[in-house]
C-alpha cells in the first residue's frame, strides 16, 4: 500500500510542478504583451541610418584630379560594380579630393546583376532623403546612448537606458 501511496504524492508533485511552469510561462507570455513591436513596415516605414552608415557610394566628376590610377579619359567611363562591392569604404577614404562619398541608400536589390554596374551618371545621382519624403515614416531603431556621471568611476563609462 506505501508504494500506491508515495506513487500518488509523486503525481502530486509532478501535477503542482507542471502547473507551476504552466503559470510562468503565461505571466511571462503577458508580460510580453505591454511592449512596443521591434518590427517596422518596411516599405511605409524605414529606419534611419547612422552617420557613420555606408551605403550606395557618391560620385562627382567635376571635382575628380584623375589621380594615379585613372587618366582623364579613362574617367569618362568610370564604373563601380556594386555587386562585388563590399563597401568597406576604402575608396572614399583614399580620395584625395573627397570626389567619393558613401551615401545612407542601402536599397540596391535587382533582379539582373548587370543592373548593379553603377556608371558615372549613376554614381553621380544622390538618393532621395528618407527624411525628406513625406509618404514615408521614419522610425529610429537605437536607443539613444546617456552617460551616467553620478553612479561612474571615470566618466568614460556609457549606460544604455
Amino acid at each position: 500500500m506505501f508504494p500506491m501511496v508515495t506513487g500518488f504524492m509523486n503525481y502530486g508533485q509532478q501535477t503542482i510542478r507542471a502547473a507551476r511552469y504552466i503559470g510562468q510561462s503565461f505571466i511571462i507570455t503577458l508580460s510580453h504583451t505591454n511592449r512596443l513591436p521591434v518590427t517596422i513596415q518596411y516599405p511605409y516605414e524605414k529606419s534611419i541610418m547612422s552617420e557613420r552608415f555606408r551605403g550606395r557610394i557618391h560620385f562627382e566628376f567635376d571635382k575628380c584630379i584623375a589621380c594615379e590610377r585613372y587618366s582623364k579619359e579613362t574617367i569618362a567611363y568610370y564604373s563601380i560594380d556594386f555587386g562585388v562591392c563590399i563597401f568597406c569604404g576604402n575608396c572614399v577614404e583614399y580620395c584625395p579630393t573627397n570626389c567619393l562619398s558613401m551615401t545612407e541608400e542601402y536599397e540596391l536589390s535587382t533582379y539582373d546583376r548587370h543592373e548593379l554596374n553603377y556608371n558615372q551618371i549613376a554614381l553621380g545621382r544622390l538618393p532621395i532623403s528618407i527624411i525628406g519624403d513625406y509618404t514615408i515614416q521614419t522610425v529610429r531603431n537605437s536607443t539613444p546612448i546617456q552617460i551616467d556621471k553620478e553612479n561612474s568611476f571615470d566618466s568614460r563609462t556609457i549606460t544604455n537606458y
